[in-house]
């Protein structure tokens, strides 16, 4: 992961809009947010049966939670507007690193969403952090490993963008692991057979950098 903090988002898209929306992703959508300072890199993926991921990581919290961010989720251009409904069974957080290991980026993601009960998130918690997620990276087929904790927002706190949507679900734990081995990738799934999650397997489909966005 580069830097402490991450917006991740989970969507299905009609596929009838699914060439205009990687259009938009692509070519404004994901280069504007880029513009914004402290946003470091952008990741579109996609998952066999045409589920989206994206991903975007950031300098540090307050990178995500405030300024020019939340003036580009209340103002969003045309093009967005017009795409915001597009975004179906949608599911953003906006997330902090708690823990990162290895290094890399490969070509298959699997994302994992939990929602651990108060009894047990201490014990999950420390499984993951020191016995699970730091073993993956040195695996054949695997590369690095994270785990993200949503950042709570006020229900009734809603950016423009939200509103267009009508709204968004979130999660409260996501682990993501990453690997050139989809396979790889996908059998950690079994390794977490004891915390109820929402999983799937994601191919990257476009990654875009800041250094990459030309400066207006």
């Amino acid at each position: 992961m580069l830097g402490s903090a991450a917006v991740t988002i989970w969507c299905d898209v009609a596929p009838e809009a699914r060439a205009e929306f990687d259009d938009w992703h692509a070519h404004e959508h994901m280069p504007e947010r880029l513009s914004i300072p402290g946003f470091l890199r952008g990741s579109r993926w996609v998952s066999e049966d045409g589920a989206y991921f994206m991903l975007y990581e950031a300098q540090d919290e307050a990178t995500v939670t405030t300024g020019p961010y939340l003036e580009r989720l209340n103002d969003p251009t045309p093009w967005s507007r017009k795409m915001m409904p597009q975004h179906r069974n949608m599911v953003r957080s906006v997330c902090r690193v708690r823990c990162a290991f290895g290094a890399g980026l490969g070509r298959a993601l699997l994302t994992a969403r939990l929602s651990p009960r108060s009894d047990c998130a201490e014990r999950l918690e420390a499984w993951l952090v020191s016995e699970l997620l730091p073993d993956l990276p040195s695996r054949k087929g695997l590369m690095a490993a994270q785990l993200l904790r949503n950042i709570a927002f006020p229900a009734a706190v809603q950016t423009t963008e939200q509103k267009i949507r009508g709204g968004d679900a979130a999660a409260d734990w996501i682990v993501l692991v990453s690997g050139y081995d989809a396979e790889a990738v996908a059998a950690v799934t079994a390794q977490m057979h004891e915390a109820p999650m929402t999983a799937g397997v994601y191919s990257l489909a476009c990654l875009m950098n800041a250094g990459d966005v030309p400066v207006r």
